[in-house]
């Protein structure tokens, strides 16, 4: 029996090493750098973001037939304008504006400072992970589709559509949990395939329509049904098209990846003026590429295909374009089709994996809001992998259900983007600039409210979401608030010298808040604390000044300068928690002269609870007390803790 304990206790232990390994790719931030990307050409590049943005063909067809009908060609040419001529300006702005692939809610982030950015950096991060999981779920289920619509596949594959789904989720959570790096070769590959495919079904489509000329009379006559103003049926299709926005997708990633875009050789960190005219390259020609296919195939799909077959349970629900290669070219190139479609659409669900897995690191560890574990990639691949099974239960593997919220995450974020663009021209009083990106914010926020309301459950997924991560970050903030926090300590020449001064004898630094700076408060300070500490009068002390720089920064450098007034001598300092930041001077000083320092405090008066507030949102409240605990927790040994003293 002991045996048996014993080698459970050794499997599981072996396991946790396994799932918290690090990675040997080290991050951006406080706990890992950023990694050195193997540059591609830009083209290259685009068919990365291209496994996202042009698998949306998969479904977005069928999707917008069912949702506009005959105005389906009418609303999407809304969208592409929309596109071309909103989303695309943006999107060259903000690459010009973070050429390290930070993107828009890293601008956003600089643009709104102190508790109020992060709470909508969070706040976008719900929206990033609506995006990323759908585009997940939604991808396997449409690759789903076309596995079971097949006609050579098995019939009873048809009962078993959320199951095909929840494996290909699985297998994609075993690959990066297995370790997966960027692909770029298998992305060019299948990109290309997958859009020579396309263009073959649309050359097709148009044959046949031009030589039935019944089907563009029956189209016809489908749209003025209702009404035959034209100024109405635009003003419908006005109405209509945010539930097309799946197509948008796709440009949020194009900046994301622009460590991976080859520059000039003469680009440098600070200026990266290639990489930023490549990468321009890359949203111009994916949006161009994407445009012409938009328009063509829901031209193609409303004019040759009978609605009843976009519902659901239709042989061209999720699926237009496949059925379409069937019908028109045979089982064969049908078959192929289908697997061009399957790989990308699998590939799609890689990248949104992966966009998944940069957010967390980039920024919630920064901000205290994510635990240790959240640093490494397989344990965040359990938990996105579990998320994406509850939805696709819920959704019950349903491409078309699943596009409301997918639309929800897009736009969202290509509204905040508009806004951050707003924001960075207003604040280079850019006039002319600041107009027309306001414009389009306008487009898009109106966008974005429409398809919420036609479709809210999006806006509840998403809602879920926001609060799973706020409330996960509060509480990780809590419970990370005694960590050290100081990610390195710098001292300059005169604090080091006093530092060394002091290591002649016992290390002692008066903790002191600063009010007016003069020699009558150090005086006065000094009086109090040797009487209440016993201090003899001929030991030296320091005086120690800790000031609040951002609160809702977690981990920084502390950067000590040596400052003298009078006869007194100080070390300052600035920090995002005061505590956090003297203890981890403390141990720095200890380390470095080898000798135990003692820190002494005053007396605080007040409601616990009130300083814990305090401290966990402004970085001060009982400062001695937490201090104390953080040395507690950072140094086990007593005997080589620093000593904190209160008196009063």
């Amino acid at each position: 029996m002991s045996k048996s304990i014993v080698s459970t206790k050794r499997l599981s232990s072996q396991l946790m090493n396994w799932l918290l390994e690090e990675d040997r790719r080290e991050k951006k931030g406080p706990y890992r750098k950023e990694e050195a990307h193997r540059q591609h050409s830009w083209w290259q590049v685009m068919c990365l973001t291209g496994v996202d943005y042009f698998s949306t063909l998969g479904y977005q067809p069928g999707i917008a037939a069912l949702a506009a009908g005959a105005l389906s060609p009418i609303a999407t040419l809304i969208l592409v304008l929309l596109t071309l001529f909103g989303a695309l300006p943006i999107y060259r702005r903000i690459a010009a504006e973070s050429p390290h692939g930070e993107g828009s809610i890293a601008m956003l982030e600089r643009l709104l400072p102190w508790w109020q950015g992060k709470l909508l950096v969070l706040c976008l991060l719900g929206f990033v992970a609506t995006d990323f999981i759908i585009t997940i779920t939604l991808s396997a289920a449409d690759a789903t589709a076309h596995i079971i619509e097949n006609p050579l596949t098995p019939h009873w594959f048809h009962e078993q559509t959320i199951a095909i789904t929840l494996i290909l989720v699985a297998l994609l959570g075993a690959v990066f949990l297995r370790g997966f790096r960027e692909a770029i070769g298998i992305a060019v590959v299948l990109v290309a395939t997958y859009l020579l495919l396309n263009f073959i079904v649309v050359s097709v489509g148009v044959f046949q329509i031009l030589t039935h000329p019944g089907a563009i009379a029956n189209w016809q006559t489908a749209l003025f049904a209702r009404h035959s103003n034209p100024f109405i049926l635009i003003g419908i299709s006005l109405l209509i098209f945010p539930k097309l926005a799946l197509g948008l997708s796709g440009f949020e990633t194009g900046v994301t990846v622009m460590p991976l875009v080859k520059g000039n050789s003469s680009d440098t960190r600070q200026y990266s003026k290639g990489r930023i005219r490549n990468t321009r390259k890359l949203l111009t020609s994916a949006a161009l590429i994407m445009s012409f296919f938009l328009l063509t195939t829901s031209f193609i799909t409303t004019l040759l295909i009978p609605v009843a077959e976009f519902a659901s349970g239709g042989k061209a629900n999720g699926r237009a374009l496949a059925y379409l290669a069937h019908l028109h070219l045979g089982n064969a190139f049908g078959t192929i089709y289908d697997l061009s479609t399957i790989s990308i659409l699998w590939f799609a669900g890689a990248s949104a994996m992966a966009g998944l897995l940069n957010i967390v690191p980039r920024y919630l560890p920064r901000y205290g809001m994510a635990p240790n574990w959240a640093r490494v990639t397989r344990p965040l691949v359990l938990v996105y992998t579990a998320i994406a099974f509850v939805v696709t239960i819920i959704f019950r593997a349903n491409v078309e259900a699943q596009g409301g919220a997918y639309a929800t995450g897009v736009l969202v974020l290509i509204t905040s983007a508009a806004f951050a663009v707003t924001l960075s021209a207003h604040r280079h009083r850019e006039k002319r600039a600041r107009l027309i990106f306001a414009t389009i914010t306008l487009l898009f926020l109106y966008t974005t409210i429409v398809n919420i309301i036609e479709r809210p459950e999006g806006i509840r997924i998403a809602g879920f979401f926001i609060g799973a991560i706020i409330f996960t970050s509060l509480v990780s903030r809590v419970w990370r608030s005694t960590e050290l926090r100081a990610e390195r300590i710098e001292v300059d020449e005169l604090a080091a010298q006093f530092l060394a001064e002091e290591s002649q004898g016992a290390i002692r630094l008066i903790a002191n808040r600063l009010n007016k700076g003069d020699v009558l408060e150090y005086f006065m300070k000094e009086k109090e604390v040797r009487e209440d500490n016993h201090i003899p009068p001929n030991d030296p002390i320091l005086f120690l000044e800790i000031q609040v720089s951002d609160a809702s920064e977690f981990a920084d450098i502390i950067k000590v300068r040596g400052v003298q007034v009078g006869d007194y001598r100080i070390l300052r300092a600035e920090s995002a928690a005061v505590p956090n930041a003297i203890a981890a001077l403390l141990l720095y000083i200890r380390d470095q002269t080898g000798k135990i320092p003692h820190a002494y405090f005053g007396w605080v008066e007040g409601n616990p609870i009130q300083y814990l507030l305090r401290f966990i949102l402004f970085g001060e409240g009982d400062i001695a007390v937490v201090t104390r605990e953080v040395l507690r927790r950072a140094e086990k040994n007593p005997q080589r803790r620093p000593g904190v003293h209160v008196g009063g």
